[in-house]
């Protein structure tokens, strides 16, 4: 079984920037691939980022590219989301997900429990 825990979100202003962090336990063996999805009040779950653990491939969607970066930390099992140039319709509760392989990544087997993010204009 694999456990995925976020922090970091929270109240930022338009403009201001956040980072989120999610640690991964359990069989982390395998894990190869984390994203990091959001989903406003209403609308639908987007995939926003993910990347490949093993070489740090990403992908990004078009809403938060340039904006947004996702990175990771295999020592420390953590993904993190540096979250720039922040929107209000950036705000969202995100969601940490994980799976085998990249290929996976957009219906994930693994959830994290969501962390609120609120930007205010």
């Amino acid at each position: 079984q694999v456990q995925l825990v976020e922090s970091g979100g929270g109240l930022v202003q338009a403009g201001g920037s956040v980072k989120l962090s999610c640690v991964v336990s359990g069989r982390t063996s395998s894990v190869a691939a984390m994203a990091w999805f959001r989903q406003a009040p209403g609308k639908e779950g987007e995939l926003i980022a993910s990347i490949d653990r093993n070489n740090g491939r990403t992908q990004y969607a078009d809403s938060v590219k340039g904006r947004f970066a996702i990175s990771k930390d295999n020592a420390k099992n953590t993904v993190y989301l540096q979250m720039n140039s922040l929107k209000s319709e950036d705000t969202a509760v995100y969601y940490c997900a994980a799976d085998i392989s990249l290929s996976r990544i957009g219906t994930p087997t693994y959830w994290g429990q969501g962390t609120q993010v609120t930007v205010s204009s």
